[in-house]
This record gives C-alpha cells, sequence and structure tokens, in this order.
C-alpha cells in the first residue's frame, strides 16, 4: 500500500501553506495602517491572494478526490484519527470559508474584488456598512481560528515525528519519491 502523498498534493500542500502564512502576515500588518494609497495597494495583494488561494484549494480538493491520502498508522488510536479527521476538514472547510467572507466583505463594504487588477470578481452583496463590519469580525474570527488549527496541525505532524517515530510528517516532505 503506496504510504506517500503524491508530488503534486505534496507541491499544493505547500505551496498553499506559504500563501495562507503569507497572506495572514499581510492581512495582520495591513489592517493597523493608517489610510493611504500604500495600505489600498497592500489591500489588493492581500485578495489577490485570498482568490488564488481559494482556486488553488479548489485543485487540492479535486486532486484529493481522485488521488486519496496515505491512510494513518494502523497503531494510531481511534480517538487521535478521528482529530486527525476533523482537523483536515476544519482546515479545508476554513480554505474555502474565509476567501468567501473577505470576498463577502468587500461587497459589503462596496469594494469590489479585482484579481489581479485585471479579473473583475462580481460583488456577492449590495452594499451594506453594518453587514460589512459583521462580516469582517467574522472574517477575522476565521482567521484566527485557523491559526490556531495550522498551529495544531504542526504541532501534530512534530510529534508524530520526534515523539511517536512515524512518517506522518515525512511522507508530506517534498522530495520524497511516491510507493
Amino acid at each position: 500500500m503506496n504510504n506517500t502523498y503524491t508530488r503534486t498534493a505534496i507541491a499544493l500542500h505547500w505551496l498553499i501553506a506559504l500563501c495562507l502564512i503569507g497572506s495572514f502576515a499581510l492581512g495582520t500588518y495591513m489592517t493597523d495602517l493608517s489610510l493611504s494609497p500604500r495600505k489600498l495597494e497592500l489591500y489588493s495583494w492581500h485578495k489577490w491572494a485570498g482568490v488564488s488561494i481559494f482556486l488553488l484549494v479548489l485543485i487540492r480538493l479535486g486532486w484529493r478526490l481522485g488521488h486519496p491520502p496515505p491512510p494513518l498508522p494502523a497503531s494510531m488510536p481511534a480517538v487521535l484519527r478521528a482529530a486527525a479527521h476533523f482537523t483536515h476538514i476544519a482546515l479545508y472547510v476554513l480554505m474555502i470559508a474565509i476567501p468567501l467572507s473577505g470576498w463577502l466583505m468587500s461587497s459589503a463594504k462596496g469594494v469590489q474584488t479585482v484579481w489581479f487588477g485585471i479579473v473583475p470578481l462580481p460583488d456577492l452583496l449590495t452594499k451594506n456598512a453594518d453587514l460589512g463590519k459583521q462580516l469582517e469580525s467574522l472574517h477575522f474570527l476565521l482567521n484566527y481560528t485557523m491559526a490556531v488549527l495550522v498551529f495544531t496541525h504542526i504541532g501534530a505532524a512534530l510529534k508524530h515525528h520526534f515523539i511517536d517515530r512515524d512518517d506522518i510528517l515525512r511522507r508530506m516532505l517534498p522530495g520524497r519519491r511516491p510507493g
């Protein structure tokens, strides 16, 4: 039985991880800036990243449907298997919900999302300042929930590698040959 992810799954995993870290860092940084052309530019970049992450996650989900992940170690207790399964589902849900909440927020605030300054995305809502503020709070909450789950995910991978000494982390590392 194959105990390694495909090269495509590995590449998408790490590409999305880097994009999430960069987008989260940019989002955290830009929100405290005073209104300026630079802040507006950073918001555009953040939106571009969000749309790109959303598309990459859809590609990853499509790939995963045809290429299921390798099984967890048989020695892993059922409760940890359930926790791993729940965490992965939650991460996928958040990777879809966060960009959508940002797009909805922008729409409600009356600021159209234009991917890479070229492709205008339709507004999903009519302008509504109160709803925009609520969606901003939701976007914030979802992002920090994602950060907690990402740290949990990293911690679990490191625990498997250094304490359990199984191949959970190694099978997702780049450069490893499938099979």
